[in-house]
């Protein structure tokens, strides 16, 4: 199995060191110390779906703002980015965390079933080689391990919206985006279900004026 970069990498014939410098560089052009989207929110969904004592691994860490917090509510967190620059950061501001560079051309250097559960907030509409990464986040989940999910939520109101307005359809997909997977409640839970995941709840959370512009969903890896 390889990692996220491997696929991307036979996809487009580029070489992962181009790869990891385009995460790199755009993490250079980030203002350091900005307080996540949609923080409040997302800081509740996943703090009261994890216990004190559990091993959590967080996918795409950033600064580690999230990561703090379950550090702080007694879980055992580890976490993880595909970028240098993130994990400087998360270093510089939050010393007593675990971070590690999940490196992208090959497997997660973490022991199968080795995690209790995995955080991955903002994170699955931005990985190009879907299947290799949610075949390495079941890996290691152990058996009946929770995966917690934040992503932008394309509710009907959304896509009616989108659907109406050229220059807001094209603003929205626009191919300069990091933004590569675009979910419905529907298509999340379907492609996590193909994934060897059941019990999939999803929550279209968020102000009702902005359309609920966040999805929040849990899952567990199918029992061994």
């Amino acid at each position: 199995m390889t990692g996220i970069g491997g696929g991307l990498c036979r996809l487009l014939h580029y070489p992962c060191a181009a790869v990891e410098g385009y995460h790199e560089s755009l993490w250079q052009t980030l203002e350091q110390g900005l307080e996540p989207p949609w923080w409040e929110l997302r800081r509740a969904f996943l703090l009261g779906r994890v216990r004190a004592g559990e091993r959590v691994l967080d996918v795409g860490c950033g600064e580690g703002r999230f990561a703090a917090e379950l550090h702080a509510a007694g879980v055992e967190v580890l976490g993880g980015e595909i970028a240098a620059e993130p994990l400087r950061r998360a270093r510089e501001r939050h010393p007593e965390l675990d971070l590690v560079l999940l490196e992208q051309e090959q497997e997660w250097d973490l022991e199968d079933s080795s995690f209790d559960a995995v955080w991955a907030g903002e994170v699955i509409e931005h990985v190009r080689d879907t299947a290799a990464w949610l075949n390495q986040v079941r890996r290691v989940l152990r058996s009946g391990g929770l995966l917690l999910i934040s992503t932008p939520a394309h509710t009907l109101p959304r896509r009616l919206a989108l659907a109406l307005s050229a220059r807001a359809f094209e603003r929205h997909f626009d191919p300069r985006s990091d933004h590569l997977r675009f979910y419905t409640s529907r298509s999340l839970t379907e492609l996590l279900e193909d994934f060897g995941f059941t019990d999939v709840e999803t929550i279209s959370a968020g102000p009702l004026r902005a359309g609920r512009p966040l999805l929040l969903c849990s899952a567990r890896r199918r029992r061994f």
